[in-house]
């Protein structure tokens, strides 16, 4: 039998990573199985636990490594700055509250495809969504700083942080109620959406 070099294993824990983010975000944490979850990595079933203790230690690093991709797409767009589409608050708005991040199959950003799920986990899980959480708002309150000064108004810390804590409420709102009625109202999940983008920087 061939031996498990540690770039196979490696490349397998990514494997169930993706996988497992993949369908917890689609379908829910609580809805998929071990078996069915390493079926879609290709893998055996018996190898999960090669690679993790439990399934919520599976749920906690997949938590950390959705936020870390999406969380990501935010500093990637901050370091661009300002373009012909907006600013890089703008474009982060516009891209979360369209069409294409609701219709995602994969359920797009972990902050509002597992918001349910994630009152529903363990303390540790709960904790690594949190994390999360913190590092929009810690993202959105910097850039609307930068923002203020650079339009001659700044403002102080803790307006910021308000600020960047009812965009992140509204944006994750509006993708949770636009998704909700989308099959049976597909006009209005779009001015869910539509509203939202409009005035989620006012």
């Amino acid at each position: 039998m061939p031996r498990i070099t540690k770039e196979d294993k490696a490349r397998n824990r990514r494997n169930i990573v993706d996988a497992a983010g993949r369908m917890f975000r689609s379908h829910g944490i609580d809805a998929v199985g071990i078996a069915e979850l390493m079926k879609e990595a290709g893998l055996t079933h018996g190898g999960f636990y090669n690679h993790f203790a439990s399934k919520d230690a599976l749920v906690v690093e997949v938590c950390n490594a959705s936020f870390a991709a999406s969380l990501g797409v935010l500093a990637e767009a901050v370091e661009q700055g300002s373009d012909s589409a907006g600013s890089p608050l703008e474009r982060v708005v516009a891209d979360y509250l369209s069409t294409v991040h609701r219709d995602a199959e994969d359920g797009g950003c972990p902050s509002a495809s597992l918001v349910t799920d994630a009152g529903r986990q363990s303390q540790h899980v709960q904790a690594a969504y949190t994390k999360g959480v913190e590092g929009y708002l810690a993202g959105f309150a910097s850039e609307i700083v930068r923002a203020a000064e650079e339009s001659g108004q700044p403002i102080g810390p803790s307006e910021a942080r308000e600020r960047a804590t009812r965009l992140l409420s509204e944006l994750v709102g509006a993708m949770v109620l636009a998704r909700a009625v989308r099959k049976v109202r597909p006009d209005l999940s779009e001015e869910i959406l539509q509203t939202v983008r409009s005035h989620a920087l006012d």
